[in-house]
């Protein structure tokens, strides 16, 4: 099954509509959808490698957009949209911490988290809901979407055709891999985030109070 679902995603992926799919994943992740769009942008990578960076920059350009969107979501429309898009998300608790640091480090914790697993979007609907200067979001929103993009384009257009042999081969393995290292991935940023430990306690016990 897990060969078949593969084998489907990678025909997918190849399909002349596919960049457009991309665009859309990206544009949508970055405001209100769940799914991120990395998934989508590495397949696409497997199956056309020599285009691998042509599709990072769409999906960077689409995110920043749609990180516009959920800007605009948090600064014009929070109470009548925004609150229960954070709900639905299952980001109501994780609000208010976010909203600390955003004001504590500005667009700083924005090109840094942004790059990392935390939900873009809980970033860019923050962000508009306490007002940050549109310049610094946008600058910040080009550098970590490049980041968490444009690295995958670039390995696999250097490495694409022995990847996706190596995956064609060993599938299951490839599974199992990437499994462990997203989890350890949300562990390291969990126990290894650094950052000034006064911040951390106050923006603590703001998520604290909200709950």
């Amino acid at each position: 099954m897990l060969r078949r679902l593969y084998d489907w995603t990678m025909a997918k992926a190849a399909h002349p509509r596919a960049e457009l799919w991309l665009a859309l994943f990206a544009f949508v992740e970055a405001s209100f959808f769940p799914i991120p769009p990395h998934p989508l942008l590495g397949l696409m990578c497997l199956a056309q490698p020599k285009r691998a960076i042509r599709y990072a920059v769409i999906a960077t350009v689409a995110s920043v957009m749609g990180g516009m969107l959920g800007y605009a979501i948090g600064h014009f429309l929070y109470d009548s949209v925004g609150t229960q898009l954070i709900h639905l998300l299952g980001l109501t608790q994780s609000f208010p911490k976010a909203a600390c640091y955003l004001r504590e480090y500005g667009p700083e914790i924005i090109m840094i988290k942004g790059a990392t697993p935390i939900p873009f979007k809980l970033l860019t609907i923050t962000a508009g809901f306490i007002a940050m200067p549109i310049g610094p979001f946008l600058l910040a929103s080009v550098i970590s979407r490049s980041i968490s993009f444009l690295i995958v384009g670039v390995l696999f257009r250097l490495f694409g055709a022995p990847i996706k042999a190596f995956i064609d081969k060993y599938l299951a393995l490839v599974t199992v891999g990437f499994v462990v290292l997203v989890v350890g991935g949300f562990l390291a940023i969990t126990l290894l985030g650094g950052g000034n430990h006064k911040v951390d306690a106050k923006c603590d016990t703001a998520a604290s109070a909200a709950a």
